[in-house]
């Protein structure tokens, strides 16, 4: 194992051109300004602190690329992690191409990838920040000459975000990995377009853990109106979420749930919370949630150790 550091001014691409499996890299205070493919299997990269640590790029869905064709979303990440075993600490990852109601997504964070691991760290984007992978099979399909392989791996994957904060405006958590959000903040930042989704699962049917978020806090800037975000709505027909002893703002419609536009989801969505207090369960939730048993809580838990 060896340690590589970078200093700002550098390129963090350049550190990973000379990284072996064990790996260090260590990040210097600074901003650095490159989009990043991370392909080199159980390394660590390490920041100094969210705040002083942040790596930023600004491609978006309705850019166009040099054949006159769309990003469209899965092109637009700052950073993506391909390769297993991929630890992120102490650092910021963002797209800061901002304007999303014109621009379309804005992907900060797409994870191909088993074993991910991010602790302590921030991402941050407006609509659709991290993409928990693999794509919908549709989509694997769609995409086959358009897409990379290697963002195109059909693979469910397991992924852990930890004291992580969060920031996005719609639909900003998607995707169809296994993933475990634990005591993060998430965050929704205003959009003009006056709603916001936190999650947008995509999850096949056999698929039985989803995204898992657990003792998360659910926050807003101070222009989020009230009742104007959902913390859920499904993707595809199975998606599946579970909120496990989270604390909501005012900001959280009462029903929590959305079905997704024109589409009879709610009857397939697979939505869980779990109160440790059962009179805390929150009034004016949709009828088709569930709740969780902590039996279940303790099953979906123990799949991330």
């Amino acid at each position: 194992m060896k340690k590589i550091t970078v200093r700002h001014g550098e390129l963090i691409s350049k550190a990973l051109e000379l990284a072996c499996a064990g790996d260090e890299i260590i990040l210097e205070k600074g901003t650095y300004r490159e989009k990043l493919e991370i392909a080199v299997p159980d390394i660590t990269i390490i920041g100094q602190s969210p705040e002083e640590t942040e790596i930023v790029y600004n491609d978006y869905a309705k850019k166009l690329d040099e054949n006159g064709k769309e990003y469209v979303t899965f092109r637009t990440y700052t950073a993506a992690v391909t390769a297993p075993g991929v630890t992120l600490k102490n650092l910021t990852v963002r797209n800061d191409a901002l304007y999303p109601e014109e621009k379309g997504q804005e992907v900060a964070l797409t994870v191909y990838a088993d074993r991910f691991l991010a602790e302590n760290c921030a991402f941050i984007s407006t609509q659709d920040t991290i993409f928990c992978g693999p794509l919908p099979p549709d989509l694997i399909e769609r995409y086959d000459g358009f897409l990379k392989d290697s963002l195109r791996t059909p693979d469910y994957q397991k992924q852990i975000f930890k004291n992580c904060f969060i920031a996005g405006t719609v639909d900003f958590i998607f995707g169809c990995g296994d993933a475990l959000f634990d005591n993060c903040e998430i965050k929704s930042l205003f959009d003009v377009r006056g709603h916001g989704y936190a999650a947008a699962p995509a999850h096949a049917l056999s698929q039985e853990i989803g995204f898992v978020f657990n003792r998360c806090r659910f926050t807003k800037e101070p222009e989020v109106a009230d009742g104007s975000v959902f913390l859920a709505r499904p993707w595809r027909d199975y998606g599946k979420c579970s909120f496990i002893d989270c604390e909501y703002a005012s900001h959280i419609n009462p029903e929590g749930f959305n079905k997704w536009n024109d589409t009879d989801r709610d009857k397939t969505a697979r939505f869980c919370e779990f109160f440790p207090d059962a009179n805390s369960k929150p009034a004016g939730r949709v009828l088709w949630s569930k709740m969780l048993t902590s039996e279940q809580v303790d099953a979906l838990l123990k799949y991330f150790e």
